[in-house]
């Protein structure tokens, strides 16, 4: 039986990719529909990372087109990550596609940890990922990250990213002793972020992660204003005292036109290594009420787990460490709705026009 490219787009229209929710036809996700009696190819291009996808997708696919009518279904199934655009008057940073932002109102819920594995997450999906350590009081990604020494000048004027487990990261930490504190008032920390940020030649890079502090203060305010930022992942504790502060955070961004992409909640459960047991140390439900809310998305739950932090502090952290086990998995699940919101974001359409030059002629 014949397949048409009409009957081949209705087929599409009924799968529905379980990353995005739509069908590959809403998405404009498929590609180059060719077909020749029986036979039938087509390119499906996601807008996201997702490596892990891909095969099941082609599955999925070929055999739904195959149940329609074709004798042969040659699909095939690939990622392209674009610029997406961010706030008004901010312009993008060459070499950069997108940058997101990992945020919390308090410390010591975990932002830094999420971080990393988010980034380690993508990387994973294979799209091309940095880090950027912009808490310059208490830098942490270096240890987090397994990375040590220092960043390299070429010309003396830019540093070149420091490497590990095929990310690309840049921190004040690589640039000070261990045990230096760094006394500096709030503009010299701006300055400090402004340099690490746009004088490391970072190499195309899909993502950014950039890795805040706590709080909503002078480093808020200058990614807000000077950085341009795709979105930003909240990071809270399910207990009300954080999320007292996480909504104050999750407010300063929408304030500032920043899209929020989600809610992370860690340390949402305890799970007991010897009986199974699941208890709530911190409370239940804070980040779903919260994400509900403010019309944002719970992204994920991560439970109080020792190998989470023990991972992290031994400089391998979980996606790494265990890549196979439920936790990592969760990590990726964050990593593609985040990617799949980017997607589904407006794209940054200003390399598309010419810069106009005024001349006397």
């Amino acid at each position: 039986m014949s397949l048409s490219e009409s009957r081949v787009q209705e087929v599409l229209r009924s799968l529905v990719d379980p990353n995005t929710g739509k069908d590959f036809i809403a998405t404009r996700a498929a590609r180059n529909i060719k077909c020749s009696g029986e036979d039938v190819s087509l390119d499906i291009e996601l807008g996201y990372p997702g490596k892990s996808q891909h095969e099941p997708i082609r599955r999925q696919v070929a055999q739904a087109l195959k149940h329609a009518g074709a004798a042969n279904a040659s699909v095939s199934v690939s990622s392209k990550v674009v610029p997406h655009a961010v706030q008004r008057g901010v312009k993008l940073i060459p070499g950069i596609k997108n940058i997101v932002a990992v945020a919390s109102g308090k410390g010591g819920v975990g932002k830094s940890t999420t971080a990393a594995n988010l980034a380690l997450a993508l990387a994973a999906e294979g799209a091309s990922v940095g880090v950027l350590d912009a808490d310059i009081y208490g830098p942490s990604q270096p240890m987090m990250l397994g990375i040590a020494g220092r960043p390299e000048s070429k010309d003396g004027k830019s540093l070149e990213p420091m490497q590990g487990h095929g990310l690309q990261a840049i921190s004040i930490g690589f640039l000070i002793d261990v045990d230096t504190p760094m006394v500096w008032r709030g503009p010299m920390v701006t300055q400090a972020l402004e340099q690490l940020l746009k004088d490391t030649r970072w190499r195309e890079l899909d993502y950014l992660v950039v890795d805040l502090p706590p709080g909503t203060g002078d480093i808020q305010l200058t990614l807000a204003q000077k950085v341009p930022v795709t979105g930003v992942v909240i990071v809270t504790t399910p207990q009300d005292i954080a999320l007292i502060d996480a909504r104050k955070g999750l407010k300063m961004f929408e304030k500032v036109g920043i899209p929020i992409l989600g809610v992370v909640e860690n340390m949402s459960f305890h799970t007991c290594p010897k009986c199974g047991h699941e208890s709530h140390i911190f409370g239940s439900g804070g980040a779903e009420r919260m994400a509900r809310d403010y019309g944002t998305e719970l992204l994920g739950q991560l439970p109080l787990a020792e190998s989470i932090r023990s991972q992290a502090d031994s400089g391998k952290p979980t996606v790494v460490s265990d890549p196979d086990g439920p936790i990592a998995e969760t990590y990726r699940r964050i990593a593609r709705r985040c990617a799949v919101k980017i997607a589904e974001s407006q794209r940054d359409m200003s390399a598309k026009f010419p810069n106009i030059v005024v001349q006397n002629t």
